[in-house]
């Protein structure tokens, strides 16, 4: 059986759709790697691109793609609601198929030396590949993202792990590593108030006494006129969406806001879903089997956990 990784990486720019195609052609050569899907977000002004396929294969692919972003995108040039400090931002390698997170950790070594070798940028290791504890959450790295990484990245402890002590001046830096399935998750609130929805952001977050494997944080969205509680849910066996859901849901109808609808980016594990729909199946007392087909499952999602854009090609297992 080959091996299978998932790779997701996230290129900042959302708004330029001629540029954003210019950048995706890339893959076209690339007939061995799978482009299941690319999410352009204009208000984050960022991509998120979903690959799968054989790693030595998925290296090659992700060097061109780093080239090209090299390119087309002058962080000097950048703004957007989501904190980035590099033109391609996050690499993370997710194990899929016959093949283990050490693995994974070896693949993300390699593109992040071979990187910093080709084009001076700086790399830096994170997750299962950090080889510091303080590297091992992506918000640390990236804090202070492409500006204060000009002065960060001459700190001794922030020496990167691959590449130059120095900012490159247009790309910036990246964060290269090996992770499980992490869920990016948004949450639609009913207001254009930060300040509120920051309130719901923070009854979930781990960092302020929340759930356990959540990052979360408020963000306005200018081009829909209201904000989301937008997070990642680094463990969704421990931490189900079903209860990060009702929980914001509880603490919005606390001050009197509506929670019109949710979102997934990137893709979801069928297990992730199915684990919260087993929920509200037994809440309504329906009848659940874990083996439903993805059609099932993407009906239940809407229904129940009020996915807005979402369909059959948003489930990994689709594509396998």
């Amino acid at each position: 059986m080959p091996k299978i990784v998932e790779c997701v990486p996230n290129f900042s720019e959302g708004r330029d759709k001629e540029k954003i195609q210019r950048i995706i052609k890339v893959f076209d050569k690339h007939k061995d790697i799978k482009l299941i899907n690319y999410e352009a977000d204009s208000d984050y002004n960022r991509t998120v691109v979903t690959l799968i396929g054989n790693p030595d294969k998925m290296l090659d692919a992700l060097m061109d793609l780093t080239e090209v972003c090299l390119q087309e995108i002058d962080l000097n040039n950048h703004s957007g609601e989501h904190a980035r400090m590099g033109a391609i931002d996050v690499i993370p390698f997710i194990p899929i198929s016959n093949i283990k997170m050490k693995e994974c950790v070896k693949y993300s070594e390699i593109l992040a030396e071979k990187i910093a070798d080709k084009f001076s940028i700086p790399c830096f290791l994170y997750a299962e590949a950090a080889k510091k504890a303080d590297r091992e959450k992506l918000p640390n790295i990236r804090k202070g993202e492409f500006e204060g990484m000009k002065e960060k990245i001459k700190d001794p402890n922030w020496k990167p792990d691959f590449g130059p002590s120095k900012r490159h001046e247009t790309f910036g830096s990246l964060a290269i590593g090996a992770r499980d399935f992490l869920i990016a998750y948004n949450i639609d609130i009913d207001t254009d108030d930060e300040k509120i929805t920051n309130r719901f952001a923070r009854a979930i977050r781990q960092s302020s006494g929340g759930f356990q494997y959540v990052q979360a944080g408020p963000v306005y969205l200018e081009k829909r006129g209201h904000t989301q509680v937008t997070m990642n849910i680094l463990n969704y066996k421990k931490n189900p969406i079903y209860r990060i859901f009702e929980t914001v849901k509880m603490e919005a109808k606390r001050y009197h806001y509506n929670v019109p609808s949710a979102e997934i980016v990137g893709l979801i594990p069928k297990d992730a879903l199915i684990r919260s729909l087993r929920y509200y199946y037994g809440v309504n007392n329906l009848e659940f089997d874990k083996e439903m087909s993805i059609t099932e499952v993407v009906k239940g999602c809407k229904k129940y956990l009020k996915l807005r854009d979402f369909d059959a090609e948003k489930i990994i297992d689709y594509f396998l």
